[in-house]
């Protein structure tokens, strides 16, 4: 049983991980969805998640946090200028996970991760 465990590992070392899961989620912010399989989809909208919350709250101290999750200006700067007209309805839940079948070698499950 997984109970009290933080997060996936996804078979990759911390730093691996870490760095996967940033790349999903500044692809997602440019493009608005992203096909990537299921586990990692769950894990980097957490990351994604908790982004929006910082742009939300649009303090200089959340702008700094959100820096150092995306890593590029350019992003974050549109995602906190359009962040409180565009997520103002919402307290949570601001991703959705579409599936859309099976990957071709291994048959992993990939859904589509699309930003609300």
């Amino acid at each position: 049983m997984r109970h009290k465990r933080g997060y996936r590992k996804l078979n990759k070392a911390t730093d691996q991980r870490i760095a996967m899961l940033r790349s999903i989620t500044c692809a997602l912010f440019q493009r608005g969805r992203v096909r990537v399989i299921e586990t990692r989809a769950k894990e980097a909208r957490r990351m994604v998640e908790k982004v929006i919350s910082l742009a939300k709250r649009g303090d200089l101290s959340s702008r700094k946090n959100a820096i150092s999750i995306i890593s590029n200006a350019d992003i974050v700067k549109n995602l906190f200028a359009d962040a409180k007209t565009r997520f103002a309805s919402r307290s949570s839940g601001y991703t959705r996970m579409v599936k859309i079948g099976a990957r071709q070698g291994d048959a992993a499950p990939v859904v589509l991760l699309e930003i609300l």
